[in-house]
């Protein structure tokens, strides 16, 4: 079966073709320092076929949430370097997912003088600050043409962070409501300058982050995410014409670039227009389905038999296997998902899901 087999997407090879989704934990401290549960956590799963990590700030404006980690200063630099090494020592690939939160957050959890946004609007309902409370969510400040380049650099640098923390590579996050989302939908896009109006020009944001990004470390340790259709924090993309031309317009600039891999969030990867925006990539192509249910292993079989993918991205599963490509390669029984656990700060439902091995010496 495919799933169980190597794989090269651009300069990262794979043991297997299971992705670890990346997935917001919020363990990282008020700093935003990778620390010892962060270590223990990635290296748990370094038998996935690679690993791309929790969305990860690159300037402290984009801070979305309490306990999100960083990729900006030497602390955090040190910190992914911890995570690294635990690793490779087991012999995974682990890449960094770039995730600028845009309007999605709260000065009083930036630390910061506003948020920013493509448009001074915002985002809908509340936010849970660091204290425990609930804030609605601010009217951002919009980016001015320049402010947007200088936001496009941020992702640059942050990726030449990554690298140097020893990442094997980085992932845009172009999905889930954040920035480059934000630009690509004309709900939370209403600009008039060339990032807006046209879907070409909402799609320009994320095409020069992405080059800016392949230019800094290499085309071929550059990946991005995508979830064309999913409607998440007031970012709506209810028009199926103009969500199609939007899609083709990134992917269209993408394609020259030949990145490392396109990871595509969306209900039903054998759809039309995701294996549209895989074809006009041109990249190899992450699938992932973990839209209301967990990604099954009859389902991950499926789609790389059947051609739809060339790896699997595994959300939930993973947070309760660590290791779970031996057990989905054994069709073994799972650890069931504890999701109230799944955001918090200490080590429950976080680092103590057992392992096959542990599950069966306690029965034994």
């Amino acid at each position: 079966m495919k799933l169980f087999e190597a794989a090269d997407l651009g300069a990262l090879h794979l043991r297997n073709r299971i992705v670890m989704a990346p997935l917001t934990r919020t363990r990282a401290g008020e700093q935003g320092i990778p620390n010892d549960l962060l270590v223990e956590h990635y290296a748990q799963r370094a038998g996935l076929g690679m690993i791309i990590t929790e969305g990860t700030w690159p300037v402290q404006e984009g801070r979305s949430y309490p306990g999100q980690p960083g990729i900006e200063t030497d602390e955090q630099v040190a910190g992914w370097r911890r995570v690294t090494d635990a690793v490779h020592e087991r012999g995974g690939t682990i890449v960094m997912q770039i995730m600028h939160g845009g309007r999605v957050s709260h000065t009083d959890i930036s630390q910061t003088p506003r948020i920013v946004g493509p448009s001074a609007v915002a985002a809908p309902g509340q936010t849970h600050l660091a204290d425990g409370s609930k804030a609605d969510m601010p009217v951002p400040h919009e980016l001015t043409t320049a402010e947007v380049r200088e936001a496009v650099q941020g992702f640059a640098q942050a990726a030449r962070n990554a690298i140097a923390a020893g990442l094997d590579g980085v992932e845009v996050h172009g999905a889930n409501g954040y920035l480059v989302h934000e630009f690509l939908s004309p709900v939370s896009n209403t600009r008039t300058d060339e990032y807006g109006g046209s879907p070409e020009n909402r799609a320009r944001f994320a095409v020069e982050v992405t080059t800016a990004v392949a230019e800094a470390i290499g085309a071929d340790r550059v990946g991005i995410r995508l979830s064309p259709q999913h409607d998440i924090q007031g970012v709506l993309e209810e028009d199926d014409a103009d969500v199609r031309a939007t899609y083709t317009a990134v992917a269209e600039g993408l394609a020259p670039l030949g990145l490392a891999f396109v990871d595509v969030l969306h209900a039903e990867p054998g759809s039309e227009l995701v294996q549209h925006i895989r074809r006009t990539a041109g990249a190899p192509f992450i699938a992932n389905s973990g839209f209301s249910a967990m990604t099954t292993r009859d389902e991950a079989i499926t789609l790389l038999d059947e051609g739809l993918a060339d790896a699997v991205a595994v959300g939930r599963a993973a947070i309760a296997n660590p290791d779970l490509a031996d057990r989905w390669e054994q069709d073994a029984e799972l650890n069931e998902p504890r999701p109230e656990l799944f955001y918090g700060a200490s080590a429950e439902g976080y680092t103590d899901y057992p392992t096959l091995a542990e599950v069966r010496e306690r029965v034994a």
